[in-house]
């Protein structure tokens, strides 16, 4: 009989035992591409409106405005479709801007995943932690050496009272 695994459901942060979220980076990358082709594509349509128009115009469809976008959102701009109206400028530098501050996140996200391991943050938390169970560890020591004080009174007082008697 072939054993049926539930699904995992795509999360997208976990809770460490620092308290601290830890968010999953493959569900970051994938809200942040989404979102990125989203505004690509939305731009694309005013984009091609007002290029079209012109009569130098390079960019005469919707998949011409779509392609000079996604290369001025990521940095590459190969040049073969260029806007000539100043509306159209304005967009593509809007989408440089949007799609630098985005395709630099997934990168730092990409390197993040990669160079976790020096991250001074995770160091810092588990520092926290052990500083945390020494000092209740302490806290322990200090109330067994109150009883043993309080202890020790008591039979110094038993004592006290046997002599005198």
């Amino acid at each position: 009989m072939k054993k049926i695994l539930p699904k995992k459901k795509l999360k997208s942060y976990s809770v460490d035992e620092f308290g601290i979220k830890n968010y999953n980076t493959f569900y970051l990358l994938i809200i942040t591409l989404v979102l990125l082709y989203t505004i690509i594509a939305l731009l694309a349509y005013p984009l091609v409106q007002l290029e079209s128009t012109a009569n130098n115009a390079n960019i005469t469809t919707y998949k011409d405005a779509f392609w000079v976008l996604q290369m001025s959102a990521s940095t590459i701009g190969f040049g073969d479709f260029y806007p000539v109206t100043q509306e159209g400028r304005m967009i593509i530098a809007f989408m440089f801007y949007i799609g630098v501050g985005m395709v630099g996140f997934i990168g730092a996200q990409f390197v993040n995943k990669f160079v976790s391991f020096s991250d001074t943050n995770i160091k810092n938390r588990e520092l926290r932690h052990q500083n945390e169970q020494i000092l209740k560890s302490n806290q322990r020591l200090e109330k067994k050496v109150e009883d043993l004080l309080k202890h020790f009174e008591i039979l110094v007082e038993d004592d006290e009272n046997q002599l005198k008697k």
